[in-house]
């Protein structure tokens, strides 16, 4: 057999399932999107050009949904990003105890999403016999509904809490490769801890972070299951993010040409966000 031939037979089985997982559905995507196709009306299908786009982008929750986004992934990994260096500075140093309570932090990143929502809803934030509200009673403070009230920081709440584990865990083990011997160089010219956290710590976790960053940003464009477990999107469009708006075009509105529209334009979305953070970490790796 040809040696350039058989590569490309081995390779042959992978590149179908690529084909058939990935590009087919895309394919029926940008086709769909294309198209007046309505589950409800299914003879009224025809070309539809750029108007599922622009009913899509002009929708009045539209606006809502990202800003909506951007808060969430924002305010996501400013949290695990910020308690995922201080949780993992703290467990850096031996002390007893350490394996058990590195499996106790890191266990709530295999908690599926829905048991992670249904959790905080129920046995959290519930504002008769949730824990917040028990300790809310017991300093004689009216108990808050969390998810009314406050909608979307009860979502940033859940969704840190569930990826703080995974940003201290690339952490913890960046703290593994530190230079030991220069840390006691450090000490032994006299620099107390904050300065080697600014000066040895902190720039050895550049590349850590900009890692966490990116793979977090890109995950968190999904997030759908804390949203429609808990809020649903409300009240009103207070917690609707753009994974939220295209579920409610589609299985709502049963409005497949639109929400075709919709995914799109979060994979355009998410596409420029993880060119853009592909190019941050490979200039901090160049450093």
């Amino acid at each position: 057999m040809n040696r350039r031939l058989l590569p490309r037979l081995l390779l042959t089985p992978a590149m179908a399932t690529l084909f058939l997982w990935m590009i087919v559905p895309l394919v029926m995507t940008i086709y769909f999107s294309l198209i007046r196709y309505n589950l409800m009306q299914p003879d009224q299908t025809g070309f539809a050009g750029l108007e599922n786009f622009e009913y899509f982008v002009t929708d009045p929750s539209f606006g809502a949904a990202v800003v909506n986004t951007i808060l969430l992934l924002g305010s996501v990994i400013l949290i695990t990003v910020f308690f995922g260096v201080a949780i993992a500075l703290l467990i850096n140093e031996p002390f007893p105890g350490r394996g058990i309570v590195r499996v106790l932090l890191i266990s709530p990143f295999f908690v599926m999403p829905t048991v992670n929502a249904l959790m905080w809803k129920n046995m959290m934030m519930n504002p008769i016999y949730g824990v917040l509200a028990q300790v809310w009673m017991f300093f004689g403070a009216q108990p808050v509904d969390w998810l009314t009230d406050h909608p979307l920081f009860s979502v940033i709440v859940m969704v840190s809490w569930q990826w703080l584990p995974f940003a201290t865990l690339i952490f913890m083990t960046a703290l593994q490769s530190m230079n030991h011997e220069q840390l006691e160089a450090s000490r032994m010219d006299g620099a107390n801890y904050l300065q080697q956290l600014r000066y040895l710590y902190v720039p050895h976790l550049g590349r850590s972070v900009a890692v966490v960053v990116m793979i977090e940003l890109i995950f968190l464009l999904s997030i759908f299951a804390e949203i429609y477990t808990t809020t649903a999107g409300g009240p009103g469009d207070a917690s609707t993010n753009v994974t939220f708006l295209i579920f409610k075009q589609a299985l709502l509105n049963f409005d497949a040409g639109v929400a075709s529209a919709g995914a799109l334009f979060a994979v355009v979305l998410a596409n420029i966000a993880a060119v853009f953070l592909i190019r941050m970490v490979g200039k901090n790796l160049d450093k």
